[in-house]
């Protein structure tokens, strides 16, 4: 009995552990062309692209404000109003409804092996690209081995143009699958992912992993 308490301890100890890798980081894919002036004090103003940031509003002005940050801390400035703006930057983002996946528990119980069998399987937890948490067991008890998870897909995209030629200087995506379909988690994290190593090689495609801002609410 002891062992078993033991081993259910254990359990519970790495899901724990793997719960709050997922929750801190979010992987995400990033592509990009650039053809970027080098910053000589360049103004810019952000409107709203496609997807659910085409109404533009008070959350889009939310999002608008991260990439300006990130705009200025590279040496461009915010413009006055957009007629003076010497860049456009349109900001689009969205997430899916979410698909439900399944996967085997690694912890299932093994009839031949016994109960306890269901502790001590190897290869539990692939956190990376792709690789998502799990939120519980099936059925309660043992022989519980089906995991079910809802994984949304959420994506940003900017892209910077001349006001007065509408020249490209930058078309960027960023994509990611979680967890969560919050936007005032996911926008923010895109957005950073899209501004790492910024404006990066032309046609490149990388992944990159973001630190989340939210530690709790959400998990990835």
């Amino acid at each position: 009995m002891r062992n078993k308490t033991l081993a259910a301890a254990a359990a519970l100890g790495i899901a724990a552990l793997g719960l709050s890798a997922c929750a801190e980081t979010l992987n995400t894919q990033v592509t990009r062309y650039q053809a970027m002036p080098a910053p000589q004090g360049q103004t810019f103003v952000v409107v709203p692209d496609g997807g659910m940031a085409s109404n533009g509003g008070l959350e889009f002005q939310r999002y608008a404000a991260f990439v300006a940050q990130q705009l200025q801390a590279r040496g461009y400035q915010p413009a006055a109003t957009m007629q003076s703006a010497n860049m456009i930057v349109q900001l689009g983002y969205g997430v899916d409804h979410g698909q439900m996946r399944y996967q085997s528990d690694p912890f299932g119980y093994d009839p031949f092996l016994g109960p306890s069998s269901r502790f001590f399987y190897p290869g539990f937890g692939r956190f990376g690209w792709g690789s998502p948490f799990y939120y519980g067991w099936y059925g309660g008890g043992y022989g519980g081995n089906l995991d079910s998870y809802v994984e949304y897909h959420s994506q940003a995209e900017l892209h910077i143009r001349a006001a007065a030629t509408n020249q490209p200087l930058f078309d960027g995506r960023a994509q990611a699958r979680s967890q969560t379909n919050r936007l005032d988690v996911l926008v923010p994290d895109l957005v950073q992912a899209l501004f790492t190593g910024f404006p990066g090689q032309n046609g490149e495609t990388v992944k990159i992993t973001i630190p989340t801002r939210t530690r709790t609410g959400a998990a990835y």
